[in-house]
């Protein structure tokens, strides 16, 4: 089910991703639509965002914009898919991501990342994680907060917390400095509509 939200909630998601990408959060909606416009990764994630709007005009016009820009990077995220704020997604697509995968706050997401299920029970992943580039997540696991998952990992189990991990199938290689991949991370607090 889509969780719509008002229109200032939706500029709230966008500047968390846009301070991802840039480290500025006191900018306009229109300084980051043009600042980011060359990085495809937020150019989706601001269409989607607003995808999400209650207005019928910004978010009808949202829906076209995404599913087009989507196809473009070959980024496939469904407006049902839950993200939290400042998600990353480095390098553009492809990237695929079930619409019943949960995603946490501060995730980088990086080129040809898949996290799916064949029968709607994707992966719950936690805050501050990053996903490198040609990671496999496959069906209903848990990957906790600071993780940090290497160039073509297949996640087949969960992950606990602060643990770095790597291979086919994905196994724990340390559990050093968690989340230290993951720079420039959004604090709720800075949210101007709660």
């Amino acid at each position: 089910m889509i969780r719509l939200m008002s229109f200032s909630q939706c500029v709230d998601y966008i500047r968390s991703d846009y301070y991802r990408i840039t480290g500025r959060r006191g900018d306009s909606l229109l300084r980051m639509f043009f600042a980011g416009i060359l990085d495809v990764g937020f150019r989706f994630l601001f269409w989607w965002r607003l995808s999400k709007c209650t207005n019928p005009l910004v978010g009808g016009v949202s829906r076209l914009m995404y599913r087009l820009v989507g196809q473009m990077a070959h980024i496939d995220i469904q407006r049902d898919t839950e993200m939290g704020y400042g998600i990353l997604i480095a390098h553009g697509g492809p990237v695929v991501i079930n619409s019943s995968a949960v995603i946490g706050d501060n995730v980088d997401i990086f080129q040809n990342a898949t996290i799916g299920s064949s029968f709607f029970h994707a992966a719950h992943i936690g805050n501050n994680v990053y996903i490198g580039p040609n990671v496999c997540i496959v069906e209903d696991v848990k990957i906790g907060d600071g993780v940090t998952i290497g160039a073509g990992a297949v996640v087949v189990k969960d992950v606990e917390a602060g643990m770095t991990v790597a291979g086919n199938p994905a196994r724990v290689i340390s559990h050093k400095e968690p989340g230290r991949l993951v720079w420039r991370r959004w604090n709720k607090e800075w949210n101007k509509h709660k």
